[in-house]
C-alpha cells in the first residue's frame, strides 16, 4: 500500500476523488478521515493533515519565565512536539502498512517542511518508508494526474529552509518577548510580543505615525474660474500656478478675473493604459484590501478556493504565465458559466491572445488564475467576491490596453493663464470588464485657439497640505515584500499577530501607545531588531539553504550570534526599558476624558479590589465616582474614537478566537447592540446568536 499525505483534509478528499474517479472509500482512524483508493495496480491511503502537525519548542525546564534567564534560551536545545495528536496517531497507524509515502502538500518551504515532518512521523512507525513528491499548482484533474504520473524526490533543502525559519523565529521571539515583558512587568495575558519579522514591521507603522504627528501643515490657495462657451457648455479651469503659497498673490490673481476668457492653445494626447499584470500573492492582497478584505481574510478564502479546485495555488511570487497554461481553454471554460461571458467573448475574438507580464518570474508556481468555472450560488458572498476578482483579473490580463484621450487647454483670463484639463476613455478594452479600476471622465468642450469664453463664476479656495497616509494592510504587505520582511506565506500572519497583541488597530493601521514605546526602545537600544536589514539578511540566508549553498545549522547559529549581540545592549538598559514601557502602558489604559460636569479627570481601566473585576473609573476618584462596566474577557484597547450615537468613548475588545469588535462604554447608548450586552455572559468559543 502507498500512503499519500496532503496538507488539509479537504485537499485529501479532492485528490482521492480525482485519482480514483470518485471511487474512494472513507475510513475514520482516531477520528481522522483516511480515503482508500486504487491507483493503477496499487492500493493507496490518502490522509489530510491540518497544516503543521509538529511544532518547535524548548524543553519543559525552560518554560518558567521567572526562573529562566531569557538569554539562556539562545543556545537551548529545540524539540519538535505534536500539535494535533490524533492526526499523528492516525498517521503512524496507517504508515505501519505502507510501502511508500507520497508527499502531496503545497509545494513551497512550508509545504515541504509539513511533508517532511509527516514523513518523519511515519518513519517512526515504519523505518523502511521511502518518500516521493507530487508537485502541482492546482488541484485539478490535469494537474493532479500529471503530478502523480511523474513523481519526484522530496526537496530536503527546501524543507530545511523552512525548519531554519521555525528555529530562528522561536529563538528570537521567545528571548525578546520574555526579556521585554519581564523588564516592564507585562506578563501572562499582557505579555509584549517581539519578533524577528514582527518588530521591523511594527516599526514601519510607528515610523509612519511619527511622521504624521510631526507633520506641519502648509497653507496654500487655489484659484478656479467657471467658463461657458457660446453654445452653453460649462466647464472649469484652474490657475496655471495650481498652488499659491502666499495669500496675497492668490488674492491678486483672483481680483483680476473679469471680462471674458480667450483660448490660447489646445493640446490633445492619446495614451495607453496597460492591462493589469497577473496576480501574485502580494498584488492579490493589495487588490482585495481595496474591496474590504483584510490580508488574513484574503489568504484564508483564497486557500479555500484553491483546496476546492477553483483557483491555482495562491502563494506565489510569479507574475508571468507559464507556457503550460492554456489561456484560451481556461477562457472557454469560464464563458460557459455566463457570469463573465462578455469578457470571455472579448478575449476569444482576438486573433492572438497576448497576456500582460509582471516583473517577477519564478519557477515554483504560476501566477494566481481560475482553474474551474463555479457559479455564484455555489460560494459564500465573500468567496464569490474574491473569486470574481481573480477571474476578472485573469481575463483582463488577456485583453489589449485601453486608450484615454487627454485634453489640455490654456486660457487667458485678464492676463492670467488658467488651465482646463479633460479626459475620456475612447477605447475601453480591459477597463470595461474591471470595475475595480477607477477612472472618471472629466468633460471639457471642443475648444479652438482664439475662442472667446464667458466667465460665469470664480472661487479662491483655502487649503493645506496633508500628512502622509497611514498604511493599509495591503500597502503594508507591499512594503514588507519590498524590504524583504517575511515571505508570501507569512506576511498576513505577521499583521494578524500585531493586531491580536493590541499593537495596531483599524485599516488604515494605527499603533497603540504601547507599540510606539516598544519601537522607540528597540530603535534606541537594539536598532538591529527594528531595522529590516538584519531580517532580510537572514531571509537571504534561508534562500541559500533552499538552493543548497548553506546548511540549516550554519544559518541558525549565525542568527544566535546576532541575537547575543543584541541582548548585551538590552540588558545594560533594562531599567530604562521598564520605565518607558510602564508609562506607555499607562497611557493605553486611558479611555478618554471624564464627562461629568466640572471634572477634569481621565477615564481609566481599573480592577476592583473586592471582586477582582475590571471596570472603567475616573482618575479623580473619590471626588468623582463615575464608573462604566466592562466585558471581563479579552484585551481592552482605547480607540480615541467617539460613539456616533452618544459621543462617549469607544473601546476595542480583542479576544483569542474571535473577531475584534468595538464597543461604546455608555451602557445606555441608544445604539447599543444586544450582542454587546450579552458578551459578558459568553464563554470562550461560544458562538453568537447571529
Amino acid at each position: 500500500m502507498k500512503l499519500i499525505i496532503s496538507e488539509k483534509e479537504i485537499a485529501a478528499k479532492r485528490i482521492a476523488s480525482i485519482l480514483s474517479g470518485n471511487g474512494q472509500k472513507e475510513e475514520k482512524v482516531y477520528g481522522v478521515s483516511v480515503y482508500h483508493i486504487k491507483l493503477g495496480k496499487d492500493e493507496c491511503a490518502v490522509i489530510g493533515l491540518k497544516g503543521h502537525i509538529l511544532k518547535v519548542d524548548f524543553p519543559k525546564e525552560y518554560s518558567n519565565w521567572f526562573k529562566v534567564d531569557p538569554v539562556d534560551l539562545i543556545d537551548a536545545e529545540i524539540e519538535k512536539t505534536p500539535i494535533h495528536k490524533n492526526i499523528v496517531q492516525a498517521l503512524k497507524k496507517v504508515a505501519g502498512d505502507a510501502s511508500e509515502v507520497i508527499i502531496a502538500t503545497d509545494f513551497d518551504r512550508e509545504g515541504e517542511l509539513i511533508g517532511y515532518d509527516a514523513w518523519q512521523v511515519a518513519i517512526g512507525k515504519n523505518s523502511l518508508l521511502n518518500a516521493k513528491r507530487a508537485k502541482f499548482s492546482a488541484i485539478t484533474n490535469s494537474d493532479i494526474g500529471s503530478a502523480f504520473a511523474k513523481l519526484e524526490k522530496l526537496d530536503l533543502n527546501l524543507a530545511f529552509a523552512g525548519r531554519a525559519r521555525q528555529d530562528i523565529d522561536l529563538i528570537w521571539g521567545a528571548v525578546l518577548t520574555r526579556f521585554i515583558s519581564l523588564a516592564s512587568y507585562q506578563v501572562k495575558e499582557n505579555f509584549l510580543s517581539v519578533g524577528r519579522v514582527q518588530s521591523p514591521t511594527l516599526t514601519l507603522i510607528v515610523d509612519r505615525e511619527m511622521e504624521i504627528q510631526a507633520f506641519v501643515t502648509t497653507p496654500y490657495w487655489v484659484v478656479n474660474v467657471k467658463l461657458k462657451t457660446d453654445r452653453g457648455e460649462e466647464f472649469e479651469a484652474t490657475h496655471k500656478k495650481k498652488r499659491f503659497l502666499k495669500k496675497e498673490e492668490a488674492s491678486k490673481a483672483f481680483s483680476k478675473i473679469s471680462g471674458e476668457g480667450e483660448v490660447l492653445d489646445v493640446n490633445e494626447t492619446i495614451r495607453s493604459i496597460a492591462p493589469p499584470t497577473p496576480f501574485n500573492t502580494t498584488s492579490l492582497i493589495v487588490s482585495a484590501n481595496s474591496i474590504g478584505f483584510t490580508a488574513a481574510k484574503t489568504i484564508n478564502i483564497a486557500e479555500n478556493l484553491y483546496m476546492n479546485g477553483y483557483i491555482s495555488y495562491p502563494r506565489t511570487d510569479n507574475t508571468v504565465y507559464t507556457a503550460s497554461i492554456d489561456l484560451q481553454e481556461i477562457t472557454k471554460m469560464l464563458k460557459v458559466s455566463g457570469s463573465f461571458a462578455d469578457a470571455c467573448s472579448d478575449v476569444l475574438k482576438q486573433s492572438k491572445i497576448i497576456p500582460s507580464r509582471g516583473k517577477k518570474r519564478t519557477t515554483d508556481h504560476p501566477p494566481i488564475y481560475p482553474t474551474f468555472s463555479v457559479s455564484r450560488q455555489s460560494l459564500s458572498s465573500d468567496e464569490w467576491k474574491l473569486y470574481e476578482l481573480i477571474v476578472r483579473r485573469f481575463l483582463c490580463t488577456l485583453l489589449p490596453p485601453a486608450q484615454i484621450k487627454s485634453i489640455t487647454a490654456n486660457i487667458n483670463v485678464s492676463g492670467e493663464v488658467f488651465v482646463a484639463n479633460g479626459s475620456n476613455i475612447i477605447k475601453e478594452n480591459w477597463i470595461k470588464h474591471y470595475p475595480y479600476y477607477k477612472h472618471e471622465d472629466v468633460y471639457i468642450p471642443n475648444l479652438v485657439p482664439g475662442q472667446k469664453l464667458k466667465i460665469i463664476d470664480r472661487e479662491m479656495l483655502d487649503k493645506e497640505t496633508k500628512p502622509p497616509a497611514r498604511y493599509t494592510q495591503g500597502k503594508l504587505v507591499e512594503k514588507m515584500e519590498e524590504l524583504g520582511l517575511g515571505t508570501k506565506a507569512t506576511r498576513h500572519t505577521i499583521i494578524q499577530t500585531l493586531i491580536s497583541r493590541g499593537y495596531i488597530r483599524g485599516n488604515p493601521l494605527v499603533p497603540s501607545e504601547k507599540a510606539i514605546a516598544v519601537v522607540k526602545i528597540l530603535k534606541k537600544h537594539a536598532e538591529k531588531i527594528s531595522s529590516p536589514d538584519m531580517t532580510s539578511e537572514l531571509e537571504m540566508d534561508m534562500d541559500g539553504i533552499a538552493r543548497g549553498d548553506e546548511t540549516k545549522d550554519e544559518v541558525v547559529e549565525k542568527s544566535r550570534e546576532m541575537l547575543k549581540d543584541v541582548m548585551v545592549n538590552l540588558k545594560n538598559v533594562k531599567a530604562d526599558i521598564s520605565q518607558e514601557i510602564k508609562k506607555a502602558v499607562k497611557e493605553d489604559f486611558i479611555i478618554g476624558k471624564c464627562r461629568q460636569k466640572d471634572c477634569d479627570g481621565n477615564l481609566i481601566v481599573r480592577v476592583s479590589k473586592k471582586s477582582k473585576k475590571r471596570f472603567i473609573g475616573c482618575s479623580a476618584y473619590p471626588k468623582c465616582t463615575s464608573t462604566f462596566s466592562l466585558p471581563q474577557l479579552g484585551m481592552i484597547l482605547p480607540t480615541k474614537d467617539k460613539c456616533k450615537r452618544c459621543d462617549y468613548p469607544v473601546i476595542r475588545i480583542i479576544t483569542k478566537g474571535r473577531k475584534p469588535w468595538d464597543l461604546c462604554i455608555n451602557g445606555d447608548c441608544p445604539g447599543k447592540d444586544e450582542k454587546y450586552k450579552n458578551y459578558k455572559s459568553k464563554k470562550p468559543g461560544q458562538k453568537s446568536s447571529d
